[in-house]
């Protein structure tokens, strides 16, 4: 049986792309997960918390940020700003049985071949076709391993489930952005000693891009932790690490101005993600590591693929958060609609609730009316 459309990964952008295309009036639509619903979140360590703040301003047209359809709010489920991964999964998993989504778990798919009319979409279980494929896949299942030499010697920062499990009195972190920090924070109140080398110094940056510094909540975390525990966190900015070898029972890290530091636990390596796009990266186009897409998301190379997600890039414009990469979601919707034939949709709704943000202008020409003046943090150089 051939589906109009195949929707692969059912994270926050797999089933919110899924509602969009319904109130688009798109139907026989399959939403394929190689695990469970919100899996990925269910893999976050214990003690983090999503950095975007929820509140129910639904009614007033201000969706919950954290929301991946105008009419739900995570914040009124679970009467909470900053939830956990397994609740944010929770809310995940409620919005598919509410809307009762044509969706099957746990079955993987292992390649999207492009043919004459639409896609094959090979998966351990079975052989789908579909006249149009989303690619919907995170990027936490892909960590970001070899950055810089001995890399292996480390512990990547997804690999933890809590971080009550970490050995030893003294962590050094290399990377300073979220993960880098959020573990931190979380090891110093556990009694830890931590140092952070971070290549920049995003607790002191200020940029229009929300993306391209710490989130409000992460910095304010950081913050507290510096003053209940002086002495307790270190932070070394300009410090890019190039080596981690091992030697005589320590690690010795080594940075690209040649300083040396060593400890004698793996340090944690958090630094980052590889794209989602990953696993289908030759049916995309790209420009160094950065994928290219159409002014509607779809693949360049091959019409009728798209991708939803936090490695959407437009315009130089990262859409990494739940709240700017589904203002594509109405986009998304409304390009296959027409591409499949079916009337115009009706998306004014989705438009007024940011779900339909099709002017980028507003996405790369986001200064703020008031400069913003951060409380500098000391760190070392």
């Amino acid at each position: 049986m051939t589906s109009a459309v195949i929707i692969v990964g059912a994270g926050p952008a797999g089933v919110g792309c899924a509602l969009a295309l319904r109130r688009a009036g798109v139907e026989n639509v399959l939403v394929l997960e190689a695990d469970t619903v919100g899996a990925s979140f269910r893999s976050w360590p214990e003690q983090m918390r999503l950095i975007t703040p929820s509140f129910h301003g639904n009614p007033f047209f201000q969706t919950d940020l954290n929301a991946i359809t105008p009419d739900t709010s995570p914040a009124d489920l679970f009467q909470k700003e900053h939830m956990s991964g397994d609740e944010y999964a929770d809310y995940l998993q409620a919005v598919v049985l509410h809307f009762r989504l044509n969706l099957r778990e746990n079955e993987r798919v292992l390649q999207v071949l492009p043919e004459s009319q639409g896609y094959s979409v090979e998966t351990d279980k079975a052989r789908h076709r579909a006249n149009v494929v989303i690619w919907a896949g995170g990027e936490f299942s892909h960590p970001k391993h070899g950055a810089f030499r001995g890399a292996e010697h480390c512990a990547h920062s997804s690999v933890f489930r809590t971080w009550k499990d970490y050995q030893g009195e003294d962590v050094l972190i290399i990377g300073g952005y979220e993960s880098g920090i959020d573990a931190a924070c979380h090891l110093v109140h556990l009694g830890k000693k931590v140092l952070v080398l971070s290549s920049g110094k995003p607790w002191n940056v200020d940029h229009p891009d929300p993306s391209e510094i710490l989130s409000p909540y992460t910095r304010e975390r950081l913050v507290r932790a510096m003053q209940s525990h002086p002495g307790r966190l270190n932070l070394q900015e300009n410090a890019t690490v190039v080596s981690v070898d091992r030697l005589s029972g320590r690690y010795i890290v080594e940075t690209a101005d040649g300083e040396v530091f060593d400890s004698e636990h793996r340090p944690i390596a958090a630094t980052g993600f590889q794209s989602a796009l990953t696993p289908i990266k030759d049916l995309f186009a790209w420009e160094g590591s950065t994928p290219q897409f159409t002014e509607e998301d779809e693949s360049t190379l091959h019409l009728g693929l798209y991708y939803t997600g936090p490695s959407l890039v437009q315009r130089e414009s990262k859409f990494c958060f739940i709240y700017k990469f589904r203002a594509r979601f109405g986009v998304i919707a409304r390009s296959i609609a027409r591409r499949l034939g079916y009337p115009e949709p009706d998306l004014e709704d989705d438009r007024r609730r940011g779900f339909l943000v099709d002017d980028l202008e507003c996405c790369t020409d986001c200064e703020c009316a008031v400069e913003s003046q951060p409380e500098p943090l000391e760190a070392k150089s």
